[in-house]
């Protein structure tokens, strides 16, 4: 589904690239998701989303005739499935009805520090310890941010939001580990389709406990975080992790906090606090620091398109 670049590039600068194509994809999914929740359950958000991504996967998976997953595989759809279709949705839906969107960016700001992580257990890499240097100094930073801001200790929101930055993290780093065989537009969509049944029955009662009344930019908002954050997004992302390995292109995930402030404060209106821009700017120079130190790699960097 994703063309390969035809131009001269290396694999990694092609996995930036599209790792960077996800992430802009991404960066709306935080002020868009508080758009959605202010009118709908955050169950129908964080996981209804799935449920409209699953049946656009289906189709596509069945037009294009693509095989059923193997045995081995099917364990590491169901890990990713927890982490990018139910959990992470999920716990920052709820989450986000409770702490503005600019706040949620800056703890998701983890998530690449995370990913890496994961990446180094499962992705056979190996970064140095300068990487780990820098990764714990952002970590610091946001824990450290997510304290000031709650008035002096971690709400519920901003465990909330660790929870999802850790499955999240799971889920990001062992798909591109599959997406290296399967394909990363492949590994998204049978997530999906097979978390869809799990996805039905809370969805249901959620619809029938809370109804589905919403004002029109509610649904655009539900809209875009379906197709776009749960779906399409996923197609650039799991194919640049698994091209350009976890642990580098994890890392464009800087940008991410940015644009989400952006997106905060011009489509909600949301207050850019001068603290919030320097814990930002905090984590993503740290971030920036570890993507410049060097990372070994003990697998192939060989990924479907």
């Amino acid at each position: 589904m994703i063309p390969a670049l035809r131009v001269s590039l290396s694999a990694e600068t092609s996995g930036l690239l599209y790792g960077l194509l996800g992430v802009v994809a991404f960066s709306i999914t935080l002020p868009a998701t508080r758009f959605a929740v202010a009118s709908l359950d955050p169950v129908v958000v964080g996981l209804g989303r799935a449920l409209v991504a699953a049946v656009c996967a289906a189709i596509l998976l069945a037009i294009r005739r693509q095989r059923l997953p193997r045995r081995h595989e099917f364990g590491s759809l169901l890990i990713i499935a927890a982490g990018v279709v139910l959990g992470f949705p999920l716990l920052s839906a709820w989450a986000l009805r409770e702490v503005p969107a600019a706040h949620g960016a800056v703890i998701i700001g983890l998530l690449p520090l995370a990913t890496a992580v994961v990446g180094a257990i499962r992705g056979g890499e190996r970064p140095s310890w300068l990487f780990w240097l820098a990764a714990v100094g952002g970590s610091s930073a946001v824990v450290t941010f997510a304290a000031i801001t709650g008035g002096g200790g971690l709400h519920l929101a901003d465990l909330a939001l660790l929870g999802a930055v850790v499955v999240g993290a799971i889920g990001y780093a062992e798909g591109a580990r599959l997406a290296r065989t399967m394909g990363g537009w492949q590994v998204i969509c049978w997530a999906l389709v097979i978390a869809a049944p799990f996805l039905s029955i809370p969805v249901g009662i959620a619809i029938w406990q809370h109804g589905l009344a919403a004002p029109p930019h509610a649904w655009i908002a539900f809209a875009y975080v379906s197709l776009i954050s749960q779906w399409l997004g996923f197609f650039a992302w799991y194919h640049g992790l698994a091209l350009g390995g976890i642990t580098r292109v994890s890392q464009i995930q800087l940008l991410q906090p940015f644009l989400t402030l952006v997106a905060a404060a011009t489509l909600l209106g949301e207050h850019l606090s001068n603290q919030a821009l320097v814990f930002a700017a905090i984590v993503v120079a740290m971030v920036a620091l570890g993507r410049r130190a060097p990372v070994g790699r003990t697998t192939p960097a060989a990924a479907r398109p």
